[in-house]
């Protein structure tokens, strides 16, 4: 793991400095792309889902070498055709998991958050799952497997792989010719994200296009069907750990609501959106009819809040990356805390920017702990090795954070100044 956190050093600047590239590009051409409210959001996002997987929170049903040690067939040394055969059969997991997400009730809500935002830029590529802890995708990896694709060779793909499905979340690139027809291109990934009936659950390839074309889920972006973007359930909350629990909180409550035992466990296995028929008639969900004319998710919010959004989206990165920085120094004990405080803190600050009053108990808690541990440990996780006085300015931050929470929860709405939307 602690490869994995140094490699998040170099990445997460890289993919942050391409979404201000974005922002910037859509200022000075007048096409923004971006929100500030939605873009703290998927970026937080994004921080909870590298938390999560910098800490292993994941129970692997079977590995890639067990499955390697049991079923390779043939032994093949690491050459470059052993790397193109390994990139071939991760994107063809990556497509059959992909479309699993898309079918399968339980298997939507790992994946709702990435489909979450109303809008559709390189932020939203970001937007990932914390709530896929049952780790399976080995088991899509059986060919890979069976022609002896060595382990150390999948290692290093799977991150090349992943980082590569980044740069097609645009709206700024048309189609590009000849290369539509081999891999996944910006036009063809916002026909995915679409929730047009044309265009829904379509595209669900990671870097190929042929895997849609020889299995049906192709289609092509229309140029009189704009897409739009979202689920047809909004999420209507910037908060990314409510979103990624939204759906499977619907699942337990249609299971216990309903009459038939029948379908208390078959809810789990049917098909994305299925419901129950009396719990479907007694409680009914709230679903886009016309996706052209449906008011996006907003909250109030001055631009005070918003650079306060900002601020917090900062220091949680930053905060963040310290702890991959340091993260061989950090006891494994800690490192949880250390997650669990980052990870609460995103919470609090974007029930923040959904004004839930909420937010102040939140904030003031994980601030409230994180002064304690400086004044009990005399500094915050090592920094002061590297930074003089870094645990003053971390108490800093919490302090403050307390204090915005307060302003933001009963002074500024009070006064009526959080009237302009985001």
């Amino acid at each position: 793991m602690e490869t994995y956190a140094t490699a998040l050093l170099v990445a997460i600047p890289f993919f942050i400095g391409l979404v201000l590239i974005e922002i910037l590009y859509g200022h000075f051409v007048k096409k923004q792309m971006h929100n500030v409210m939605d873009t703290v959001s998927s970026l937080s996002s994004g921080l909870t889902n590298i938390v999560k997987d910098s800490l292993q929170l994941v129970v692997i049903i079977v590995s890639y070498p067990f499955l390697l040690k049991h079923l390779a067939i043939f032994s093949v040394e690491s050459t470059w055709l052993t790397y193109l055969l390994g990139f071939i059969a991760l994107d063809f997991a990556g497509y059959w998991n992909h479309r699993l997400s898309h079918k399968v009730n339980i298997f939507w809500n790992q994946h709702v958050i990435h489909h979450s935002s109303e809008e559709f830029n390189l932020a939203c590529a970001l937007r990932q799952s914390i709530s896929n802890i049952i780790g399976y995708f080995p088991l899509l990896l059986i060919p890979a497997a069976l022609i002896g694709v060595p382990h150390k060779v999948i290692a290093i793909l799977a991150p090349i792989h992943l980082f590569a499905q980044f740069w097609y979340h645009t709206r700024h690139i048309g189609k590009l010719g000849w290369l539509e027809y081999i891999i996944i291109t910006p036009s063809q990934h916002r026909v995915h994200h679409a929730i047009n009936e044309e265009y829904i659950d379509k595209n669900l390839g990671q870097i190929f296009s042929f895997w849609d074309r020889m299995f049906g889920t192709f289609q092509e972006e229309l140029d009189d069907v704009p897409p739009v973007y979202g689920v047809l359930k909004p999420a209507a909350t910037w908060n990314p750990v409510i979103i990624n629990f939204q759906h499977v909180w619907r699942l337990i409550k249609d299971a216990w609501r309903t009459k038939s035992w029948v379908d208390k466990l078959r809810i789990w296995f049917m098909p994305t959106g299925w419901r129950p028929s009396d719990v479907k008639e007694k409680y009914p969900v709230d679903i886009i009819d016309d996706v052209y004319n449906f008011e996006k998710y907003k909250t109030p919010a001055s631009k005070a809040l918003k650079y306060w959004s900002v601020v917090h989206l900062v220091m949680s990165t930053l905060l963040m990356m310290f702890m991959f920085f340091n993260y061989s120094e950090i006891r494994f004990a800690n490192l949880l805390i250390y997650g669990a405080i980052v990870f609460t803190g995103i919470y609090g600050y974007t029930s923040l920017m959904d004004r839930q009053k909420s937010a102040l108990i939140v904030q003031s808690v994980v601030s409230l702990f994180s002064i304690s541990w400086i004044i009990m440990t005399n500094d915050w996780f090592g920094l002061d090795v590297y930074i003089p006085f870094g645990d003053v300015l971390v108490g800093t931050y919490y302090t403050l954070t307390i204090l915005g929470a307060i302003y933001f929860t009963f002074f500024e709405e009070a006064n009526g100044v959080s009237t302009a939307t985001s």
